[in-house]
C-alpha cells in the first residue's frame, strides 16, 4: 500500500497539472484587503443575543450589493492579554470606493438593521480605515 501511495505521488508530482508552484522564503505575498474597511464592535445589553445579532449580520448586512467583503463574529481568544475583549460581536465589511460605502450607509437593510439593534446595544464603535497601499 505505502509502494503505491509513492508511485501515484511521484507521477502525480512529475506531471505539470499536478505540480505545485514553488514559492521561495520571502516571495509570500498576502492578498490585498478592500480599498476601505468599515470596522465595527458591539457589545450587547444581553450577551444571550449573540447569535440573533450574527444572524441579522449575515443576512442584512453581508447582502447589501456594495459590500465587497464582509466577516462577522466573537472575539478570538489567543490568551494575548492586551487585546481588547469588550465586545460581543465584530463586524467587518470591505468596500471598493467611497460611494460604496455611502450606498451602504443609507440602504434600507442597513437602516432597518441599526433600527433593530440599537435599542439593545450597549456600545458600539465604528472604525473606517483606507488602505494606504492601493
Amino acid at each position: 500500500m505505502f509502494s503505491k501511495l509513492i508511485l501515484v505521488l511521484f507521477v502525480c508530482t512529475t506531471l505539470t497539472g499536478c505540480s505545485a508552484p514553488k514559492i521561495s522564503a520571502g516571495q509570500h505575498q498576502a492578498q490585498p484587503a478592500s480599498l476601505i474597511s468599515h470596522i465595527v464592535f458591539v457589545e450587547l445589553n444581553d450577551p444571550a443575543d449573540y447569535e440573533a445579532i450574527l444572524a441579522d449580520s449575515d443576512a442584512m448586512l453581508a447582502t447589501i450589493p456594495s459590500v465587497r467583503q464582509f466577516a462577522a463574529g466573537a472575539h478570538h481568544d489567543t490568551g494575548r492579554t492586551t487585546i481588547s475583549t469588550d465586545y460581543d460581536l465584530a463586524i467587518y465589511l470591505g468596500f471598493d470606493t467611497n460611494e460604496g460605502l455611502s450606498v451602504y450607509v443609507a440602504h434600507p437593510q442597513h437602516v432597518a438593521y441599526v433600527e433593530k439593534w440599537k435599542p439593545r446595544i450597549r456600545s458600539l464603535r465604528v472604525y473606517d480605515m483606507l488602505d494606504a497601499t492601493r
